[in-house]
């Protein structure tokens, strides 16, 4: 999941509007609060602590967010192909793999 799909989900489980979570950050408005929420930023280093105690979760939870999202490895089609797996319910990530393995050439097959 995306650090905006967890702060959207973080803030909707503790029923934190968008003015609640700014007002608990130093140094970000209401502004900067939705520009993460919709992922067009990426909150700093120093407002991750205060996100964390915001949503009463540790630090660690959103760093670990924060690492998938900015994996240098993967390109950015591989970031939407994740996210859109991730999307996915249970049967379909199931069928979509079977896809993917069925496309592998015979030699790279184990």
């Amino acid at each position: 999941m995306s650090i905006d799909a967890t702060l959207r989900l973080l803030s909707k489980a503790r029923g934190l509007s968008v003015a609640d979570i700014a007002t608990a950050i130093p140094r970000a408005g209401i502004g900067t609060v939705n520009a993460w929420l919709k992922g067009e930023k990426l909150p700093g280093r120093d407002h991750i602590d205060a996100l964390a105690r915001a949503f009463g979760v540790p630090a660690s939870a959103l760093l670990s967010e924060l690492a998938s999202t900015l994996d240098p490895a993967r390109t950015k089609g591989e970031h939407e192909l994740l996210a859109a797996y991730r999307a996915l319910g249970t049967r379909q990530q199931g069928a979509l793999l079977e896809v993917a393995r069925s496309m592998k050439p015979k030699a790279a097959r184990k």
